[in-house]
């Protein structure tokens, strides 16, 4: 049980001491809150570089995996979906950047409030932009193994059955994928967000 925790049981126990009380959770508040958007914000960074090492590593150091993301892209494509790609991820890293600003200078309990808000959103977006560029990527994927890989090379003769076998195993794989993802963000952030949303609800008790 921390320090908050123990000034909550206190506070229960004695409501005459209401606003003795409010003042001193408050500023634990704000600081665990601050420390949580301070820990989102490196998070966010931290998979910037990582995601940039999976990508760059693989294509300088594989002649084949150039070759064959040129095949799917040609290069200017490959750029301009590359910029885009960090380019919103560092807009997202900004947003939560802003959000740990303001979070850390409020002295304002609604203006906290509504930095946690803001801030669970930004998290939400986030998770969904990569699930969704996950299963363009999975889909790419797919369309490139399919013209390509000698394996796959008769997919045009499938009769409809087989068809709709692969199509099934396909949307599972790629179903699969998005799920491990989807656990992933949920591992890494939902810890963090469970803590902010949990001082969003003692925030608005406070407000009472």
């Amino acid at each position: 049980m921390d320090e908050l925790d123990l000034l909550k049981k206190d506070w229960n126990k004695q409501p005459e001491n209401k606003k003795l009380s409010v003042k001193e959770i408050y500023p634990m508040l704000h600081k665990k809150s601050s420390s949580i958007a301070k820990t989102l914000f490196y998070i966010s960074v931290a998979e910037l570089v990582f995601w940039i090492l999976i990508n760059t590593i693989p294509y300088f150091s594989s002649t084949n995996y150039r070759e064959r993301l040129n095949s799917v892209f040609n290069e200017d494509a490959l750029t301009g979906l590359t910029i885009f790609s960090y380019a919103v991820i560092l807009l997202f890293i900004y947003l939560l950047f802003k959000s740990y600003k303001a979070v850390s200078v409020t002295d304002n309990a609604k203006k906290l409030m509504k930095s946690i808000i803001y801030t669970r959103k930004i998290i939400r977006y986030y998770v969904i932009y990569n699930l969704v560029m996950v299963f363009i990527s999975s889909a790419i994927a797919i369309v490139y193994a399919i013209n390509h890989d000698p394996k796959l090379a008769n997919i045009h003769d499938f009769s409809d059955k087989q068809l709709a076998i692969f199509t099934v195993i396909s949307i599972v794989i790629v179903g699969v994928f998005m799920i491990i993802i989807w656990l992933f963000y949920k591992l890494i952030y939902g810890l963090l967000l469970r803590r902010l949303n949990r001082n969003y609800k003692e925030l608005e008790k406070l407000e009472v």
